[in-house]
């Protein structure tokens, strides 16, 4: 017997090899792993890692993936093919166990972060968590003839917010779920429609620690470096911030350095070219993880002007390195920085996109008090949203509150002071919760690797 939570987690993308989402997902379950009993139900890409392997105290089901490389990478990445065999097989495992006896304190579908994903663990009687979700921003009508150029299949996001009016299956998933979790408000407002049991906000990443920030103060020399990390799409507006560097001739030592590789690289090169800024403008491309760090330590601010970010990795690397953001008031980004740790701009137009951002830099270039202040804000707002400590001990206290008797429940509290997910219970409250009991039928941590309705060890 055991007295922790038993926390059945939904992820069919986690593998701590990989990046992005799936990274995010394994270090979601390897933290609650250290204060929860995990099962996690997910699908297995070819040629990785065994998640067992990965997450050895963690309880695996895993079905094969099916995943298309190559070309097809980002289609398969965004239609996830995989996901109709795993909502199958996840229900089919859910019903079984409950069948024979297992029980489970809280479900929690981490995973897929896009809206557009039915959840197989609906209808079960335990309490659900759905999320963090992120996605389904439209591109600001400006934009859309430069986007046209973007690969075909990405216009099936116009598809989500249809979907959510009118697909069944999704709304009720959502309406279904005892707590709802978005990485930034504009979640909710997508979600409007739908009448939720509770909405909380938190990222679906995180950074592990967060940089000194006073010897970056103290070694700053005469040269602004600004930065830019993350694809070369239209809609991370790197574009514009090349269109805005022409705009600051008359500012000296500025320079810009862009890493990453993306469809948008070849124009953002050739527009650098026609403005005659090869020598303010770096294009690094891809570049290894160690290098990528260096860039950060290096840089002294950091510049994502995306017009459609729903969650910005990157904003959070930045500043747990204590760099100044400027970024767009859309999105992820929009929420994440505040007036105490960046600078947002509005991005209605690329004219006008490209002119505040380069008022926004040159404020910063102007100001060396402003831009430590907001390097000090970055540190602390890094520490405030994106530790992962802190995440996880949240969350922790989210499966608690939400385990609660009924009629006991704490409504809205999460807050976002002092730490992300924190929640505004006493210890001692929760410590008197009563916790749903049962035992599990494979006490043994064993890898489940399920090719069919049933579960096998």
């Amino acid at each position: 017997m055991t007295d922790k939570m038993r926390v059945l987690i939904l992820a069919p993308g986690c593998d701590g090899t990989d990046v992005g989402e799936s990274w995010s997902c394994c270090q979601w379950v390897r933290g609650l792993a250290e204060h929860c009993d995990i099962t996690l139900l997910t699908l297995q890409r070819p040629g990785r890692t065994p998640m067992a392997q990965q997450l050895p105290n963690v309880e695996v089901v895993s079905w094969n993936d099916i995943y298309w490389g190559g070309r097809l990478e980002r289609f398969s990445s965004m239609l996830k093919p995989g996901y109709f065999r795993f909502y199958r097989n996840a229900r089919r495992w859910i019903r079984t166990a409950l069948k024979q006896g297992r029980t489970f304190d809280v479900m929690h579908q981490l995973g897929p972060l896009a809206l557009r994903y039915p959840s197989p663990a609906v209808g079960f009687k335990v309490p659900l968590i759905i999320g963090p979700l992120a996605g389904s921003l439209e591109t600001p009508p400006a934009f859309q003839a430069d986007c046209g150029k973007a690969p075909w299949y990405t216009r099936l996001r116009n598809l989500d917010q249809l979907r959510l009016k009118f697909d069944p299956w999704l709304r009720n998933t959502y309406r279904s779920a005892d707590v709802v979790i978005g990485v930034a408000p504009y979640v909710k407002e997508l979600l409007k429609g739908i009448p939720l049991a509770r909405f909380e906000v938190a990222a679906e990443t995180g950074v592990h620690d967060v940089a000194p920030t006073a010897r970056r103060l103290e070694d700053r020399g005469p040269e602004l470096r600004l930065l830019y990390v993350g694809r070369v799409i239209r809609t991370k507006g790197l574009r514009d911030l090349v269109q805005a560097m022409s705009l600051l001739a008359d500012v000296p030592n500025l320079t810009l350095d862009a890493v990453g590789m993306g469809e948008d690289l070849a124009a953002c090169r050739e527009l650098a070219v026609k403005l005659n800024l090869e020598h303010r403008v770096r294009f690094h491309g891809r570049l290894p993880r160690a290098d990528v760090e260096t860039m950060y330590a290096q840089a002294d601010v950091f510049v994502f002007p995306s017009f459609r970010e729903p969650s910005g990795n990157v904003v959070f690397e930045a500043l747990s390195h204590g760099l100044p953001v400027i970024t767009t008031d859309r999105g992820g980004p929009g929420y994440v920085v505040d007036d105490e740790s960046g600078i947002r701009v509005a991005a209605d137009n690329p004219a006008q996109l490209a002119q505040d951002l380069a008022s926004a830099i040159r404020r910063l270039a102007a100001d060396a008090e402003m831009r430590d202040r907001l390097a000090k804000g970055a540190a602390q707002r890094a520490r405030q949203l994106a530790l992962w400590s802190n995440k996880i001990n949240g969350m922790v206290d989210l499966y608690r509150n939400v385990i609660q008797q009924p009629g006991t429940a704490v409504k809205n509290v999460m807050t976002n002071s002092g730490s992300a997910l924190h929640i505004a219970v006493p210890h001692a409250a929760l410590a008197s919760t009563s916790v749903t009991g049962g035992w599990p039928i494979l006490p043994s941590r064993r890898c489940l690797n399920i090719r069919s309705g049933d579960f096998q060890s």
